[in-house]
């Protein structure tokens, strides 16, 4: 079992920033890959960004946040972050962030990649 609890959503005004922190907890020990997904209303959970926990930590992002977005972990204390910057209206969502125990599977910007979600935090962007 893996535990995730987020943190650090809130509400900022549009080109402003935000940095959320994700700590996970349990057999972290096993943990391949943690990615972050959003969830606007209305809409289908979307991928954000992802990062390994081995190879030298390679990233992946989501064509909509790439250059404002950056996913880093510091694994000495099994936390992931997301340093959002340059935020936009469209960035409104619920952030969740998720655990990949496996190590295989479908590509990481599927959601069904992933063992374990934490209970999102909202992030809301003011125009």
């Amino acid at each position: 079992q893996v535990q995730l609890l987020e943190s650090g959503g809130g509400l900022v005004q549009a080109g402003g920033s935000l940095r959320l922190s994700c700590a996970a907890s349990g057999r972290t020990f096993r943990l391949y890959a943690m990615g972050w997904f959003r969830q606007a209303p209305g809409k289908e959970r979307e991928f954000v960004a992802a990062i390994i926990s081995w190879s030298g930590g390679t990233t992946y992002y989501a064509e909509s946040v790439k250059g404002r977005f950056t996913i880093s972990r510091d694994n000495a204390k099994n936390t992931v972050f997301l340093q959002m910057n340059t935020l936009k209206p469209e960035d409104t969502a619920v952030y969740y962030c998720a655990a990949d125990l496996k190590g295989y599977g479908n590509p990481y910007y599927y959601a069904s990649r992933y063992d374990y979600w934490g209970q999102g935090t909202q992030v809301t962007v003011s125009s």
